[in-house]
């Protein structure tokens, strides 16, 4: 009877074992999206005309424009259609 005893080596696990780089780099670009977005809503002028561009759950990107002054908004697939709706909002 052999009565020897035999030790699991343990298998070094490192970071990115545990983090792959894309997970690792998608959490850091979201975490800084979330941190420009926060700092542009802090500093952003709360009269100011205020157009971003957002992207919708089938991926297809869209204008937003807001004027909190009139409390009117727009929203298109198309930039030129923002613009024409804002120079008509402005047009006296």
């Amino acid at each position: 009877m052999n009565n020897s005893i035999k030790c699991l080596q343990l298998k070094k696990i490192n970071s990115s074992t545990l983090f792959p780089k894309k997970v690792n780099s998608n959490f850091w670009e979201s975490l800084h999206s979330i941190w420009k977005k926060f700092l542009n809503q802090l500093l952003a002028d709360p009269k100011e005309l205020q157009v971003t561009q957002k992207v919708d759950r089938h991926g297809n990107i869209y204008w937003q424009a807001y004027d909190p002054v009139t409390g009117k908004s727009f929203a298109s697939g198309s930039e030129v259609d923002v613009s024409i709706w804002i120079e008509q909002l402005y047009r006296y």
